[in-house]
């Protein structure tokens, strides 16, 4: 058994941990987000605004697809994407 595998072995109890909390304390990470994002486009007087906005966009679909997984059957569920099918008949 490899170092990577002796890792996700160790690292498998924390992700039911964080798709818990992600759960519970949803509403409370988003604000959070959004508090940072606001005070961070203050400092920075607008100068990021979109790059603020995507990336917190994006780490509020990160934190939803997180405190999903457990309700989709586990850390190891199908993601957003579907499998690859054959190609095309031309």
């Amino acid at each position: 058994m490899g170092f990577l595998d002796r890792m996700k072995d160790k690292l498998g109890p924390a992700k039911g941990k964080v798709s818990d909390l992600a759960q519970q304390h949803g509403d409370k990470i988003q604000h959070g987000l959004d508090k940072a994002a606001r005070t961070v486009d203050q400092r920075t007087k607008g100068k990021y605004s979109d790059k603020i906005q995507s990336g917190t966009g994006r780490a509020k679909e990160a934190m939803e697809r997180i405190a999903h997984k457990k309700d989709e059957g586990g850390p190891d569920a199908g993601g957003s994407t579907p499998p690859a099918g054959p190609p095309p008949a031309s």
